[in-house]
């Protein structure tokens, strides 16, 4: 490649470079096993620059030495103070700009000039030109501005063709739009947006920095609006508490020491829960909708004229957010790409096809199925105690945990049985049930004893479920191997010279047969003695496998195990041809189940 053009999401809570190379999309680490740097700049002790992880650290301690969110003041004919000195947002931006390309350079050994930046699709002139600007301040010959709705579709789309509309959702740190397109190859258009650049993830943890000041106030009679650190040890402590409470049901907003009460030590310790946390931020969800119907009207179309809805920033991954989407578009959201790293994705892809490189491709591991367990709920106008409850939903990354809560139906509730499904029917009971467990010994409670199920997926197919009870931390487990597997390139070969064998047995079977009817009856006789003793040999050797495989089975599995090895037991004293019909049968059984 004659010369670097790399892709850069300038985020306003994080951001991102990546690059093409040899035709697949490359996000640039950071750090070891980190792809995402701080949108954050601070000043040291001794004036040195910081940037990214260091600034953030250090905002805790010294906000009035840090800067975060300065896109949000991008376009602004104002400065912004960093402890004794002044600077303009595009010198902010161009610090966090200059430092990516630091990154990229290091890592591809080669210097880097050129970039593809993204911007949201709202903004305007004067912001577009002052990211352009604190670009060229960073050594930058920024060779277009592109809109982070077409990046993040060309990153969705880089590997599918068909023409379609979507809904690229983008909640970020600090904007959020929405933007309908048209794709259609590689060819995005955008047909109309809407958005705001001052809602994000930042606001979801104003609401828990809002209630954990008046938790102190209540209990502690504390009044911490005016203290600075304070303040930015709560953000740090919110924020963790919103990533948390993404995949779990219950998060601790905690900060030891975090200030001092008539010289003693104020300790915060408050549990957040996720229905709490979903109600604080469903006014902020329902503007978000609204803006979502604003952009259909705009483009002239409406919700049955979309065949997809893209989720792009890292906000979206509020459990909240999907279910009101999927609730007004009657559409599963595609998640599939880490909703952090899309926009950086496809920036990168913009800037290869600029170049003139090869065609990129984004490879993800995602899990093909949903995975989910039952709870007793209203179903159909009936409480019906089979409702299906989704944890991991299909095209979800792996490995991936998610956890949700459930609560007991009686007082005094001793056991709850923890059922595992794969599917997609609100009715648990017609999805493929692969496990199931019972919690015993609960403790005596009211009904509404919270029960925490967590569902983890690895890499290897292996779900392990778990289910623990909240108050007292009693807990019971399963693991489910080979929950997403396929027929591999191997097993697609061996089931095909199976199949192949099977048939060539038949013909042999025949053509016996027809050699037998010829026999004499003495000849045919010994043969059939023969016949018969290797099939009670290879049917007693199916019983011990199956009775192997009877030791780590469940559900429907085991069910069919041991009416499988009862009804070869019972063959074995009948004839020959209905010990091989039974053995047949079992032997199908026992090669799908160790598969």
């Amino acid at each position: 490649m004659s010369e670097w053009i790399v892709g850069i999401d300038l985020g306003t809570t994080n951001s991102e470079v990546a690059v093409v190379r040899a035709g697949q999309v490359e996000v640039i680490p950071v750090a070891v096993g980190v792809r995402i740097l701080p949108s954050v700049v601070g000043l040291g002790d001794d004036d040195s620059l910081l940037v990214g992880e260091a600034a953030r650290n250090q905002y805790a301690l010294h906000p009035e030495r840090s800067v975060r969110s300065i896109k949000r003041r991008m376009g602004e004919s104002t400065t912004v103070q960093m402890g004794s000195q002044e600077f303009a947002p595009q010198e902010i931006s161009a610090m966090i700009l200059r430092r990516l390309r630091e990154i990229a350079e290091a890592h591809l050994g080669e210097a880097v000039s050129k970039a593809v930046i993204t911007v949201p699709a709202y903004f305007s002139d004067a912001q577009r030109q002052a990211t352009r600007e604190a670009g060229e301040i960073a050594g930058l010959d920024v060779v277009r501005i592109l809109n982070e709705p077409t990046a993040a579709a060309l990153a969705y789309e880089s590997s599918r063709r068909g023409a379609r509309k979507a809904i690229v959702y983008d909640l970020g740190g600090g904007t959020f739009d929405v933007s309908v397109v048209n794709l259609e190859g590689d060819v995005v258009e955008v047909l109309a947006s809407h958005g705001n650049n001052h809602l994000g993830g930042d606001d979801f943890d104003q609401k828990l920095v809002e209630h954990a000041i008046e938790h102190l106030a209540q209990t502690q009679q504390l009044d911490v609006r005016q203290q600075p650190l304070v303040l930015a040890r709560l953000q740090r402590a919110a924020e963790a508490a919103k990533i948390a409470l993404s995949a779990q049901p219950f998060a601790t907003l905690s900060e030891e020491y975090l200030c001092e009460k008539d010289g003693l030590p104020v300790h915060l310790s408050l549990e957040i829960s996720r229905r709490a946390y979903e109600e604080m931020i469903a006014d902020y969800i329902g503007e978000t909708i609204e803006a979502v119907h604003i952009a259909l009207r705009d483009a002239g179309l409406a919700v049955a004229d979309i065949s997809e809805v893209l989720l792009v920033g890292g906000a979206t991954r509020t459990p909240l957010v999907q279910r009101r989407l999927e609730e007004e578009l009657r559409l599963q959201p595609r998640a599939e790409l880490d909703p952090d790293l899309c926009v950086a994705m496809g920036a990168a892809i913009q800037a290869a096809v600029i170049s003139g490189a090869q065609a990129p491709s984004v490879l993800v591991d995602v899990t093909p199925y949903t995975f989910g367990t039952s709870a007793l709920d209203e179903y159909e106008g009936e409480m019906y105690p089979y409702c299906y409850v989704p944890l991991i939903r299909k095209n979800t990354p792996i490995p991936v945990s998610r956890s949700e809560v459930f609560h007991t139906v009686h007082d005094g509730q001793k056991k709850v049985e923890v059922n595992v499904y794969q599917g997609e029917d609100p009715d648990a009971l017609n999805n493929i049930s692969i496990g199931r467990f019972l919690v015993e010994g609960l403790r005596d409670a009211p009904a509404g004893n919270p029960v925490v199920t967590t569902f983890s997926l690895d890499l290897n197919g292996i779900l392990h479920v778990s289910a623990r009870e909240k108050e007292t931390g009693l807990q019971h487990s399963i693991t489910i191997d080979r929950a997403i597997s396929r027929f591999s390139g191997d097993k697609l070969n061996e089931a095909r010279e199976r199949i192949a064998a099977i048939f060539a047995d038949q013909e042999d079977d025949a053509a016996s047969a027809a050699s037998t009817a010829a026999l004499p009856v003495e000849a045919a006789s010994g043969d059939a003695d023969e016949t018969a003793r290797r099939l009670r040999v290879e049917a007693r050797a199916l019983i011990e496998k199956g009775e192997r495989l009877l030791a780590t089975a469940s559900g429907e599995d085991a069910d069919d195990l041991v009416n499988g090895i009862e009804s070869v037991k019972e063959a074995i004293t009948g004839s020959s041809s209905e010990l091989k019909a039974a053995i047949d049968v079992f032997a199908d059984l026992l090669y799908y189940l160790d598969a």
